[in-house]
């Protein structure tokens, strides 16, 4: 997949997080603006693209700032990955970095991390018979993983304003796929630990997300990439003398 105009890309997924074993997939996330003159025609231009082998997904400009906007977990963590995990950084994406903070609000930010995490609870009971296959396994234990991580990052997100995308002790969230994949009960304490964390711990994140520099950039985008070109419209008759 070829797609012009990327302003920032990098590795996401298990690789970031440190829960990559021998034979996991490579997931890439990033961002590309598309040309401003395409934006004004009869057909919108194609908002996400995304490619498998290798893994790889796309987001228009202003389609991944709604995304982030609303605390989409997934798209945040292009912001702030390692340094050595992006692949393509340009000046926009290195301002789009700078202001990541802006794009935080206490209620957009738990109810997407919660959901996430209950969305990963639901997918477990519906592989909860325990009598799958070591590979529906395989898929069970990484959902309960990933629930625990969007907890855990979740609420450090809405207590200190900051995301830590390695987790602390990559062994220990394998241990709890494992236990969870096995008895998906074994879920819920730990989810009703972290909403309860949620509701009674303080945020240092506003109500709103602050739109004004997000806007301002999405601009500078748009100016960026956009091209004046100069044709007779066609359909339309000249003046007579």
């Amino acid at each position: 997949m070829t797609v012009p105009n990327v302003l920032l890309s990098g590795i996401v997924g298990s690789t970031a997080y440190g829960l990559a074993r021998e034979g996991s997939d490579i997931d890439r996330l990033g961002l590309f603006a598309a040309p401003t003159a395409e934006l004004h025609g009869l057909r919108r231009p194609k908002e996400p693209h995304v490619s498998t082998a290798p893994d790889r997904t796309l987001h228009e400009a202003a389609k991944w700032c709604r995304l982030a906007l609303g605390g989409n977990p997934t798209v945040m963590e292009l912001v702030w990955l390692p340094d050595e995990l992006y692949e393509v950084r340009t000046p926009l994406g290195d301002e789009l970095i700078s202001i990541r903070t802006a794009f935080l609000s206490a209620r957009r930010v738990r109810d997407a991390y919660l959901g996430y995490a209950t969305q990963q609870f639901r997918r477990l009971e519906a592989r909860g018979d325990r009598s799958f296959s070591a590979d529906t396994r395989g898929r069970t234990a990484k959902h309960a993983r990933h629930l625990k991580r969007l907890c855990a990052q979740g609420l450090e997100l809405y207590t200190t304003g900051r995301l830590t995308i390695r987790v602390e002790d990559p062994e220990e969230y394998h241990a709890f796929g494992e236990r969870a994949a096995a008895d998906p009960s074994a879920a819920l304490p730990l989810l009703g630990h972290y909403e309860k964390a949620f509701d009674s711990g303080p945020t240092v994140l506003p109500d709103e997300p602050d739109e004004a520099p997000v806007e301002a950039w999405l601009r500078r985008v748009r100016a960026d990439f956009y091209t004046e070109t100069v044709s007779q419209p066609s359909g339309r008759s000249s003046p007579r003398s």
